[in-house]
């Protein structure tokens, strides 16, 4: 095999950086992503029929059309038609937190509606608000039963980021192209960016089996 990673080594400081470059835009999407998606949830299964229609046609639009392209449309279309010069950073956290905000929406859709009924009915007797409610009592028992669910969505996120690379943002996928472009060997500088994926992603998938451990406990 015409394997030669020794070609590699002077490049893999270079390579690493683009952990820390990764983390740090996925670690935004996740939470503009749970903040919007909690959001949206709520809307869902409001009784005034305009959210409901809003919510449902955002999320329609999101998982109905291919995440690249919204990345695509956000970073060219936005300086064609504002004349606003975005950066890649920022078009990277826009297209893959709204694009989660529509996957997580329906995980804590389906989690609040999974709560017994007996669980509302009891706090609107008692005169609990909603809001209240919602934050209290019936969102921590919802996000218990669909943390899984979270984790596996946080997840495809962070594998799903080598897609910035398209718009010339320098996380690790990018860095191992221009790695593999100065050197003319591609295959060895993918191969050290997909084992260090695999690593992020395992990483990211015990620290859900703990978290996921430890509220089991505390019931």
């Amino acid at each position: 095999m015409n394997l030669d990673f020794s070609q590699i080594v002077p490049y893999i400081p270079f390579m690493l950086e683009g952990i820390w470059v990764t983390l740090k835009f996925v670690s935004v999407c996740i939470v503009v992503g749970f903040i919007l998606g909690t959001l949206l949830a709520l809307c869902k299964i409001t009784k005034i029929p305009l959210l409901k229609w809003l919510a449902d046609a955002y999320t329609s639009i999101f998982r109905g059309t291919p995440l690249i392209l919204q990345l695509m449309i956000i970073y060219f279309a936005v300086p064609q038609l504002t004349g606003y010069d975005i950066s890649a950073f920022l078009s990277a956290v826009l297209a893959f937190g709204l694009n989660s905000a529509a996957y997580v929406s329906e995980i804590i859709r389906a989690g609040i509606l999974a709560v017994d009924k007996g669980q509302t009915e009891a706090a609107q007797a008692l005169g609990v608000s909603y809001k209240q409610m919602m934050k209290d009592i019936i969102l921590p028992q919802a996000l218990k039963n669909i943390l899984p669910a979270l984790m596996n969505e946080f997840i495809t996120l962070t594998k799903e980021s080598a897609i910035v690379s398209v718009i010339g943002y320098l996380d690790l996928m990018r860095r191992a192209q221009i790695v593999g472009a100065d050197i003319y060997r591609n295959f060895e500088p993918l191969l050290f960016a997909g084992l260090i994926y695999w690593v992020m992603v395992y990483i990211l998938t015990m620290l859900g089996k703990v978290v996921e451990r430890r509220l089991r406990v505390s019931d």
